[in-house]
């Protein structure tokens, strides 16, 4: 899986009536077997106050990556495909239970995750040949 862009943003409502303003989407695109995919996670914006819960960062932008600062909702759908590559196929998740959501970032190697980072902003792109190379070992 050949990753080319990864980025997050915060859903605004484009109807009065709607919540979509609650939400936050993560992509990732990567290429797997040479199709180009879009992989998208949906999820409770309400998740982003707990960033300190799920990972070791405590604030916004969680770090840097060349000249961009990356923003934990960049990295959740990255966190999701590593966690289950077997969601390559799929097109969109949508998660709204907070122990599922935490489960992401479990034994997730992220000094490793801020690699893929830097390589994208460097214009390279970042092969994962295994996710096992992102989760943390027991020593």
């Amino acid at each position: 899986m050949f990753i080319t862009e990864c980025k997050g943003y915060e859903l605004e409502k484009t109807k009065s009536n709607t919540s979509e303003d609650f939400f936050n989407k993560s992509e990732v695109t990567f290429k797997d077997t040479g199709i180009e995919r879009t992989f998208q996670v949906l999820y409770l914006r309400y998740f982003d106050e707990f960033i300190s819960e799920f990972t070791p960062y405590q604030e916004e932008p969680i770090f840097e990556a060349g000249s961009r600062s990356v923003q934990f909702k960049d990295i959740v759908a990255l966190a999701f495909l590593i966690k289950n590559p077997e969601f390559r196929s799929r097109k969109r998740v949508y998660i709204n239970s907070k122990a599922e959501f935490s489960s992401l970032f479990k034994e997730l190697d992220f000094e490793k995750l801020a690699t893929i980072f830097t390589e994208l902003e460097n214009g390279k792109g970042f092969e994962i040949r295994s996710p096992v190379e992102f989760i943390v070992q027991p020593q």
